[in-house]
């Protein structure tokens, strides 16, 4: 329901600037331009969706092979005792499971391509224990938090990005990029949890997380001992060999049961194809309404009156520049990626302004394009608490990359 109203927000703060901009100022190219972004935006929509295809068809084949050769228990066996307090409703051992770490895996190396057929996968399998279809459960909900917090432990595009724009050490943001996003992680748990009421204090889930603490400190240190080249090239190497070597034990996994590889993976396959053709028209739907939001000129407007209610209070507005691309990154990934791109080309790559877009850009993941893929994908139209606790892990990502990068780079 809140996605509902957000859509709509979109489509009439569009109106009501397109007339201002008409009436007062003269600008007949404006609502040509609106109009124009609905075509677009409707087009972007269905390729990438027509893009997503292939790549979910495939996965969604290769976790068919991976779920009938046991691959759920034993990811069960290892995380088992934290899911079972993270997703009571599911139980033990429940078929999400498997999907659901690979998808968070695939997150946190930077793998966007696997990550998503992963979580439609997770989405589907939940789909299948939630008593009320048209209704998020709370499984569901904390899965969607988790992912649209964007945990990133290797943000290699980022780093790639800053090289081909000339920056002179690309993976200075690297440390900042990392502690940004486990704020915006734990504040996602935090916040379901809440609604939820699962208790955080439990041993079992004081464990789990201290021992992913121990994981990012001693990754911290690791990567501070690097060089940049050595960086990037673990970085691409490590992320590509975990995901191939996915393949490879899922393979082997059905081998030892005994299965038809083939046949389940066309089995899974065909799956995916189900579930690629029904994201469509929700990807189309919130991308249109990002596009109209943007052609009307309205984020100018936002970002013109953010810094002038900071400059009123005294405050330094000098982080001001980067919010285009943290505003987008709860709308696009591919728009919020074009503002951070903008940002390291007009102040230069190692500016402040360049710097702290990278730290955002990588700071959470894209709400919006999530809940509507994700939810879409399996009929849910009513979100609940999802949207709310969502944007606030966004948010609290956001303030960490501007408070970071002060720290780092100011």
């Amino acid at each position: 329901m809140a996605l509902n109203y957000i859509w709509i927000f979109f489509f009439l703060i569009a109106f009501v600037i397109g007339l201002v901009k008409l009436i007062f100022f003269g600008d007949f190219e404006v609502f040509p331009e609106m109009v124009n972004s609905t075509f677009e935006m409707a087009k972007t929509g269905f390729e990438i969706s027509l893009g997503l295809t292939g790549v979910l068809t495939f996965w969604s084949g290769i976790m068919k092979i991976g779920e009938k050769g046991g691959i759920v228990n034993i990811i069960s066996r290892l995380i088992g005792p934290f899911f079972n307090k993270l997703f009571p409703e599911l139980g033990r051992n429940h078929p999400a499971y498997g999907p659901i770490m690979l998808n968070f895996a695939a997150n946190m190396l930077g793998l966007d391509n696997a990550a998503t057929p992963m979580g439609l996968q997770a989405m589907n399998e939940m789909q299948k224990a939630n008593p009320i279809k048209d209704r998020a459960s709370n499984a569901q909900i904390m899965f969607i938090v988790l992912n649209a917090s964007g945990l990133t432990i290797i943000p290699i595009s980022i780093m790639v990005y800053r090289a081909q724009l000339g920056a002179v050490d690309p993976s200075d943001v690297f440390i900042p990029i990392l502690l940004s996003t486990f704020a915006s992680s734990i504040t996602g748990l935090i916040m379901v949890s809440i609604y939820q009421r699962i208790n955080l204090w439990d041993r079992t889930i004081i464990s789990y997380l201290a021992g992913i603490l121990a994981f990012v400190a001693g990754l911290i240190y690791w990567t501070s001992t690097l060089s940049q080249e050595n960086l990037s090239l673990y970085s691409k190497v490590f992320s590509n060999v975990i995901l191939f070597s996915i393949i490879i034990a899922f393979l082997l996994l059905g081998l030892r049961k005994k299965i038809n590889a083939y046949e389940a993976f066309i089995d899974g396959a065909k799956e995916g194809f189900t579930t690629a053709v029904k994201i469509i028209p929700y990807l189309v739907a919130i991308l249109v309404g990002i596009g109209v939001f943007r052609a009307s000129g309205a984020m100018e407007y936002m970002i013109a009156s953010i810094r002038w209610c900071v400059e009123a209070v005294g405050i330094n507005s000098d982080f001001v520049g980067s919010l285009p691309t943290a505003l987008m990154k709860p709308l696009s990934g591919s728009g919020s990626r074009g503002m951070m791109v903008d940002a390291m080309k007009v102040f230069g790559a190692d500016s402040f302004v360049g710097r702290l877009s990278c730290v955002v850009q990588a700071g959470a993941d894209t709400t919006f394009f999530i809940l509507a893929v994700y939810f879409g994908s399996v009929g849910i139209k009513k979100t609940r608490h999802a949207l709310v606790c969502a944007l606030t892990a966004e948010f609290v990502g956001i303030i960490a990359a501007i408070f970071l990068g002060y720290l780092f780079f100011h």
